[in-house]
């Protein structure tokens, strides 16, 4: 029990991370727009999110290496640069999502865009300079706790659960918009940067193979948390609108405004701004940490926050150009709705190439008793390959049909 208490924490944090502004905001629409039709997808995908982190969590604590070191070992300089191309532009459009998410809640209560972004911006990157991950996880699980808000939401915006039954197996694969919006569920549910991120941080938590099932736990949990919460936002949105047919949501006060009038002016809006936030920042410290890792580990260094800034200064400064370049943009543009579905359907799109990286990783990196081999790895094989076909086919029909 203290082991598991003592490794409790990157799991956590990085599912907590996934429920992110964009995943609200995704399963938000979906909820508005299809009601209930998109719910069941939501629990399909705890599996997927626990066997994608779980190999994660293996190939951290048995080689001690992060998920960039490994692709340049194993795959050679071009492709590690593929990958990490294809994390920064993942995490940049996620960065600009929680930001976009945080400047939306804070116009709610009139403080211009310019002010939230710059104050978050200062504020997490002092806190990564706090000089260890240990106090950063604490701040990040603190924040996170505030998604809890969203399953009283979806309880007291009354769903009608005889809705509900028969739209669960409704599927219409034919239309477009609805083939975007799974795209878009998937790709803000297993990101690039989750696996980036959770690897790394079992290595700079100091974790090793005796942590491996207190690991696995924590991934679970993770998983569970994860997407009850996300079904929840779903759940309310679809009670919230459902009869209003198709609705699209455009901005975030428009969001708030509508959870305001079915949950009471003052505590409906508080809540969702309280829980969007709580999301946004932990995603926040987690895409920056994933970018910076990725980044030193490309360039054959592995960085930790025990680390000084002036004895790292590529990592800090990667941190911190990240935080500025998304603060700007975001300052400079408006905080909409569709920037954060089409950042999940980008990272649908990239889905086949960073499980196809974790699955040959998974086979040939591990250590003989941990290798994914036998049954199991023909198992998650067409896992992976139904759900990185399913993602990628829906994305480029979705986009092109819309």
């Amino acid at each position: 029990m203290q082991r598991l208490a003592a490794t409790l924490g990157p799991g956590l944090v990085v599912m907590l991370a996934d429920t992110d502004a964009g995943s609200v905001l995704t399963a938000a629409q979906s909820g508005a727009q299809w009601g209930y039709r998109l719910l069941l997808l939501q629990f399909l995908i705890i599996p997927l999110l626990f066997v994608v982190q779980e190999l994660t969590v293996r190939l951290a604590l048995s080689t001690g290496k992060g998920y960039g070191e490994l692709i340049l070992q194993r795959f050679g300089p071009a492709w590690a640069r593929l990958s990490t191309a294809a994390l920064m532009l993942s995490c940049f459009g996620a960065l600009l999502t929680e930001m976009s998410g945080l400047a939306g809640v804070a116009q709610l209560y009139g403080v211009p865009v310019w002010q939230s972004v710059s104050l978050v911006a200062l504020l997490i990157f002092l806190m990564v300079c706090s000089g260890s991950y240990r106090e950063v996880e604490r701040v990040a699980m603190l924040f996170g706790v505030a998604e809890l808000a969203f399953l009283w939401m979806a309880w007291h915006a009354y769903p009608n659960w005889q809705h509900m039954k028969p739209q669960l197996l409704d599927m219409p694969l034919h239309d477009a918009s609805y083939l975007y919006l799974l795209a878009a569920n998937l790709g803000s549910s297993v990101m690039p940067w989750t696996v980036f991120y959770q690897q790394s941080a079992l290595i700079d938590k100091g974790l090793d193979l005796r942590d491996l099932k207190a690991a696995r736990v924590d991934t679970l949990l993770g998983a569970m948390l994860c997407q009850l919460i996300t079904a929840a936002v779903l759940i309310a949105a679809a009670a919230v609108f459902s009869g209003h047919g198709g609705v699209v949501l455009d901005t975030i006060p428009e969001l708030a405004d509508a959870f305001g009038r079915a949950l009471g002016p003052v505590g409906g809006r508080l809540l969702f701004a309280l829980a969007l936030s709580g999301g946004a920042l932990v995603a926040t410290i987690v895409v920056c940490l994933s970018s910076a890792w990725a980044l030193g580990e490309l360039r054959g260094t592995h960085h930790s926050l025990a680390q000084h800034p002036l004895q790292a200064p590529w990592f800090y400064g990667a941190f911190a150009l990240m935080l500025i370049a998304a603060a700007l943009t975001v300052a400079c543009s408006d905080s909409l709705v569709r920037l954060s579905i089409a950042t999940a359907v980008l990272n649908a799109v990239l889905l086949p190439l960073v499980l196809g990286f974790l699955y040959v990783l998974a086979r040939h990196e591990l250590p003989a008793s941990l290798r994914l081999r036998g049954g199991y790895a023909v198992v998650v094989g067409a896992l992976f390959l139904l759900t990185g076909g399913l993602a990628l086919f829906a994305g480029v029909t979705g986009a092109l049909g819309g």
